[in-house]
Parts: structure tokens; sequence; C-alpha cells
């Protein structure tokens, strides 16, 4: 298996398949802390913080990842905690984008 947080996300305007469950699910091995929810066409993780400045810091650096990847999340942001959600909408499910994305997010905390 390669390391996803070195990989490149890959412009994907529709016309391809979304990742089946099965590679779905071999992916997220390498994405700890991430789940598989909407019927394998979403992952999700919710990060914690002490305080309302640390998570705004770490949903800033996701934005950044997010902008430099052109692949956006979807953001639920609390006072301590953020929900990070990702799936390719143009395919309707999961990309390798998904995961490579996630991994980057994974190497911003300890």
């Amino acid at each position: 298996m390669s390391d996803l947080s070195v990989k490149k996300c890959q412009p994907c305007e529709g016309g391809v398949c979304p990742l089946p469950v099965r590679d779905a699910q071999t992916l997220l091995s390498q994405v700890p802390g991430w789940n598989l929810h909407a019927e394998g066409k979403e992952i999700r993780r919710e990060f914690r913080f002490r305080n309302y400045y640390e998570t705004m810091a770490f949903v800033n650096a996701v934005a950044w990842i997010a902008h430099g990847e052109d692949h956006h999340p979807d953001l639920e942001v609390y006072y301590n905690r953020a929900l990070v959600r990702y799936s390719t909408h143009a395919i309707g499910g999961l990309s390798e984008n998904d995961f490579i994305c996630a991994a980057k997010i994974n190497k911003l905390l300890p």
C-alpha cells in the first residue's frame, strides 16, 4: 500500500463509478479514526479540541488542504470540535481523493 498522504487528488468531473464498499474499506484502513457512512458513500471523522481557537486553527488548516487538493469536505464546526465529511459529489460516492484528503488531515494532529 502506498502512503495516501503523499498522493495528489485527481480531477473528477463525473463519468466514473464510485468505489465499491470493499475497496473503500481497504482504503479506510489507511486513515485511522475515519468511519464509513451513508451506505459506503461517505467517510467522516470528528475531531475534538480544548477550545474554539484550536478548533478554528484546525478548520483553517483543513481549508488549506482542501484548496491545495481542489477537493472540499463538508464541515460542521462547534466550539471544541469539528466534524469533517468527505464524499466525491460528482460521482455520488467515494473516490480515492476522499481518502487522500483524510490522510493529509490526519497528519495535522499528533
